[in-house]
């Protein structure tokens, strides 16, 4: 599996708000993590309900950097973080490695790390 035109396209489909699409590569039984309130969301339906509730706060813009497997198996993603509020204002711009987790071609599971 090509995972670095994959991750690539779904964080331009996360950008673009295509949720569906983006859902459509997530495991049933993901584990995502709730970067904006804490914690992790389980599932599809929590993680479309997260996405959704952060929206309508801020408008997170995520944007690979660069793309390498780990030893173990898992897929590391730099990425250059940038939030902003509904009017623009930037609140936020960093840089964090998002660690990927695959299981039959879907994403399994998803973790943020400081860079």
């Amino acid at each position: 599996m090509d995972y670095h035109k994959l991750l690539n396209q779904l964080y331009q489909d996360f950008n673009d708000r295509k949720i569906d699409a983006v859902l459509a590569h997530v495991h049933t039984d993901v584990t995502w993590p709730n970067g904006w309130e804490g914690g992790f969301v389980h599932g599809k339906d929590e993680v479309r309900a997260y996405w959704l509730r952060q929206w309508q706060e801020i408008n997170p813009e995520l944007v690979p950097v660069s793309i390498h497997p780990w030893p173990d198996g898992a897929i590391a993603v730099d990425v250059h973080q940038i939030i902003k509020d509904l009017n623009g204002q930037v609140l936020s711009d960093s840089y964090v490695i998002h660690v990927y987790r695959f299981e039959e071609g879907k994403v399994r599971s998803m973790s943020i790390e400081q860079k």
